[in-house]
């Protein structure tokens, strides 16, 4: 438990862990080996890349973009929900990330995603925030989700549906191919930060 603690403090400069080491703290009162093993296997992928970290340009807008999806049903033994989401300030500046198994067990994809506030990836999410007459099938999720839809009506919010291969926060709600997981973390932002790899990004953005 305490390697896993260790590993979520890690989590606040090292989005591309997140996803492994959330799912792995679920499991600390009752950890078995294969949990170990996956904890073990999380040290190692930090040994080998233990120069990456997050790289911010210096001129950055303040426009917030918002990337969240859920994995349905992702948990095999709660049979539970995993919400993802990032924000990028000015495009491309990652300034908030979170990886969370959602509270109640949704009966739908688009009640998972619409849960956590997904609408913005999901084309029937968007169909439920957009729409402002409550459909039967969306009346029993609380209240208190809603809020996104009042935001949408008054203009506040507004979304967008994204395609799978351009949802950047895939990284925070499931396993991937190595390569599809290699391509997100650049994505993100992160670079290899050795002293000379510093001096080619600040020639690169100066």
């Amino acid at each position: 438990t305490r390697n896993t603690g260790a590993l979520m403090y890690l989590t606040a400069s090292r989005p591309d862990i997140v996803h492994a080491t959330c799912y792995c703290a679920r499991y600390q009162a009752k950890l078995s080996e294969k949990h170990l093993t996956a904890v073990k296997r999380i040290f190692r992928y930090l040994k080998d890349t233990i120069h990456m970290g997050l790289w911010s340009p210096k001129d950055t807008g303040f426009e917030l973009t918002a990337f969240l999806d859920s994995d349905h049903v992702g948990c095999l033994d709660s049979r539970k929900s995993t919400s993802g989401g990032i924000q990028f300030l000015g495009g491309d500046k990652l300034v908030s990330w979170s990886s969370k198994k959602q509270d109640r067990t949704s009966m739908s994809s688009a009640e998972a995603k619409y849960v956590s506030l997904s609408a913005c990836c999901a084309q029937v999410a968007i169909a439920i925030s957009c729409n402002p007459v409550q459909h039967s099938r969306t009346k029993h999720i609380d209240v208190g989700y809603h809020f996104i839809k009042e935001k949408v009506e008054k203009g506040i919010v507004e979304l967008f549906f994204v395609g799978t291969e351009y949802q950047l926060d895939d990284l925070f709600t499931k396993a991937l191919p190595e390569e599809r997981f290699k391509y997100l973390v650049r994505r993100l932002g992160m670079r290899c930060l050795t002293p000379e790899e510093l001096k080619v990004l600040v020639n690169e953005f100066a």
